[in-house]
């Protein structure tokens, strides 16, 4: 068995950075919260626990879930990203929405009302990310939102009734006051964090001077692939997005890490 243990957004991780894994739960279970059943990896039995307590054990790290990216699998830190947003979904739907009586596990990804019988399963929040381009430039955006001082791209949520388009074109008025056109697909990319599904797009600047949406940006502007400022870690959709543009312009991939 393959354990994804969680105390909040911490991760347990052995001290060589790896996941716990065997026939028997490696610490005790005795105070934990019931194991959930997780799909198999190859051939291996996983699932994810709840811990109230983060775990302070020799040979063992409790390691946040972006920063487990570095250390583990890409296979591994995508199903502790799934993990991470079963426990969170179990956190948030612990009474039922309509009665407000207790909810149960009915299957390993949905619930069911103990009174009034209502069936729930988790929920996605849908984003947008879009890398704009003029010529030989990318449009570069700072949220307010971020914790450090980089730059990325313009991003939101979809509303009710909008096409992936619509919103791309409506993020891109609202933040940055800017014309696009030749929406086209890149990719997506699961974003934990905790509920997130982030669909990545490339456009063209059509017209308009760049006027930032004080509410959402802090700062925002035109860049050409030599003169990036600090950008994100590869970690992120929007990290994918820029090294695309770079290597476009320049024939090469960029190596920096960013943040």
């Amino acid at each position: 068995m393959k354990y994804f243990i969680f105390c909040r957004d911490q991760l347990l991780l052995t001290d060589k950075g790896t996941l716990p894994i065997g026939n028997t739960p490696p610490i005790l279970l005795e105070d934990w919260q019931k194991t959930h059943p997780l799909p198999k990896m190859d051939g291996i039995p996983c699932c994810w626990v709840s811990i109230d307590v983060p775990i302070s054990e020799s040979g063992f790290q409790m390691v946040g879930l972006r920063q487990s990216y570095s250390i583990l699998s890409l296979s591994d830190y995508l199903m502790a990203g799934k993990a991470y947003e079963l426990q969170y979904w179990d956190t948030n739907t612990k009474f039922c929405g309509v009665c407000g009586a207790p909810m149960k596990f009915h299957t390993d990804i949905s619930k069911r009302c103990t009174c009034c019988g209502k069936e729930v399963w988790p929920s996605l929040a849908v984003a947008i990310i879009v890398a704009v381009q003029r010529n030989d430039e990318i449009l570069l955006v700072q949220s307010n939102k971020f914790r450090a001082d980089y730059m990325g791209l313009v991003a939101g949520f979809v509303e009710t009734g909008e096409t992936l388009e619509d919103c791309v074109r409506r993020e891109v008025r609202e933040e940055t006051h800017i014309e696009i056109d030749n929406i086209r697909y890149f990719g997506n990319q699961p974003w934990p964090y905790p509920s997130g599904l982030m669909i990545g797009f490339k456009a063209d600047y059509v017209s308009g001077e760049i006027q930032i949406q004080r509410s959402e940006l802090t700062k925002g502007g035109w860049f050409k692939s030599d003169n990036l400022p600090n950008i994100p870690s590869k970690l992120s959709i929007a990290r994918m997005l820029i090294d695309s543009f770079v290597k476009e312009q320049s024939g090469h991939d960029l190596d920096v890490d960013g943040f």
